[in-house]
């Protein structure tokens, strides 16, 4: 995200609202510091050497190596008898506090410096000026130090009075969301940064056992790659045929159906034939747990629990209440670039849809998503329910114009029953048949028979069989 880190010697901004990770960003950026051989100093007018001791250990963390210099009141400060030489930062002048500091930089020499907080600073200057320009003074002495410097400071503080962003080398903003259900969200955006590129824009982070973890937002241009043009078998004879051939590497195929017509088996089974040619697959299933992914494909004869335990196909069920859009694309990204995935099933678009803020966003990412597999040779199926059973159906959202190829599943009435067709609207890359055929699945697997020719309106939901009218002539 910041092409390679921080540049040496500069001050950085990193400000959020409370609990948005400053503090464990800036114990790890120290850390880091001391395994490189730098000498580290956390200077702190807001935490203790105690809670931070607690923040570092709730990650596993030893802060062996780190001088925390503390400009708290100690424990007795509130005591009128007793005579304290270190005083609460409201209380005291501006001067000492910084000579203080300076006096710590001067005793450690530290190459790696965090100030917490630039909210008690501002408190302890009074007007903004005076705040401005202590800042400033700070930034030029610590630049002939030789030391690189966090300065953290609260978000809705930094709103009242003058901003530091324009003395500070580089500006990292943190947020949080609160969406109605499921877990708050945080991301992050690096505001400025001078003489070097960066990614724009926001980025999903978490906060988690071992520190804070950043999803740098996906730019597919920078995956960009010629690769060879190849068409693979989907598992089914009939369905290749409906494709033309099958499906092409780096395309993606969006299957459209109603509930239970059958698209999450027709995904499962392109999965399963990657698999076979000794390729590796990942299935990410929003609606169902892997167990029943497992135990639906058993009834239809896919023996998927083999390739799953020797690595082959990968499963992971996701929680779109508790994953972010940033973190989910991160895990495709790792699944191709590191683990070799060559195949990639999103069952379905609706749950990858509740993960998003709003529609228009996860249409813009998902487009993205598709550019970057594209690049990657990567075979991709979509898999989207839509709202209905026979008639009438509609989408919760429309993205048949992002994916090469349109499978349309549907329902439709015959003598009696409830019949599944299947037929293949739309194929960018070729040709394809232009039939309804039937589709069912048994036991045996996926079964698609000969073209509906003797029906009319099967599309409806309602067909009527030709042969039932005389007058009517097959070829009409």
């Amino acid at each position: 995200m910041l092409d390679g880190g921080f540049t040496p010697h500069r001050l950085y901004l990193v400000e959020g609202m409370p609990g948005s990770g400053k503090t464990t960003i800036a114990l790890q950026f120290l850390m880091e510091g001391v395994r490189e051989g730098e000498t580290a100093l956390y200077v702190t007018l807001s935490e203790t050497a105690h809670e931070l001791r607690e923040v570092a250990a709730s990650h596993g963390w030893s802060l062996e190596g780190i001088r925390i210099h503390e400009l708290a009141p100690p424990h007795d400060s509130l005591d009128p008898d007793s005579h304290y030489t270190m005083f609460h930062p409201s209380e005291v002048e501006l001067g000492d506090t910084t000579k203080r500091i300076i006096d710590q930089v001067e005793d450690l020499r530290p190459q790696r410096m965090v100030f917490d907080s630039l909210a008690e600073l501002r408190l302890l200057a009074g007007s903004a000026l005076r705040y401005r320009r202590q800042v400033l003074a700070l930034k030029q002495y610590f630049v002939g130090q030789q030391c690189t410097v966090l300065l953290l400071d609260d978000a809705a503080s930094a709103e009242h009075g003058l901003h530091v962003h324009t003395i500070v080398h580089g500006s990292i903003a943190l947020t949080q969301l609160h969406p109605d259900f499921g877990g708050d969200r945080r991301r992050l955006r690096v505001a400025k940064y001078r003489g070097r590129r960066f990614a724009s824009g926001w980025h999903d982070y978490v906060i988690e056992t071992g520190g804070v973890r950043v999803f740098p937002r996906l730019v597919a241009a920078s995956h960009r790659q010629e690769m060879a043009q190849e068409t693979v078998s989907t598992g089914s004879l009939q369905m290749d045929e409906l494709l033309g051939g099958g499906l092409h590497r780096g395309t993606s195929t969006l299957l459209m159906g109603a509930a239970g017509t059958g698209k999450s088996s027709l995904a499962t089974s392109v999965a399963l034939e990657a698999a076979k040619r000794g390729e590796r697959a990942a299935i990410f299933t929003f609606d169902e747990t892997v167990r029943s992914l497992v135990t639906r494909s058993e009834g239809i004869g896919f023996d998927v629990s083999r390739y799953i335990a020797d690595g082959s196909i990968r499963v992971e069920s996701v929680d779109p209440a508790e994953l972010s859009p940033g973190e989910f694309a991160h895990r495709i990204v790792e699944a191709v670039d590191r683990d070799g995935v060559g195949t990639i099933i999103i069952d379905s678009l609706n749950g990858y849809m509740n993960a998003m803020p709003e529609e228009r966003f996860m249409v813009v990412q998902l487009h993205e998503l598709l550019t970057y597999l594209a690049h990657r040779g990567v075979v991709t199926v979509l898999v989207s329910a839509q709202q209905g059973l026979i008639g009438q159906m509609t989408n919760m959202v429309d993205v048949s114009y992002l994916a090469d190829s349109v499978v349309l599943l549907r329902y439709f009435e015959a003598r009696g029953e409830v019949q599944r067709a299947i037929s293949v609207l739309k194929k960018r890359t070729g040709g394809h048949e232009r039939t309804i055929r039937p589709f069912a699945l048994s036991s045996a697997g996926v079964a698609i028979g000969e073209p509906l020719r003797h029906f009319r309106g099967v599309l409806t939901g309602v067909p009527y069989d030709r042969s039932d009218c005389p007058g009517e002539s097959p070829s009409r």
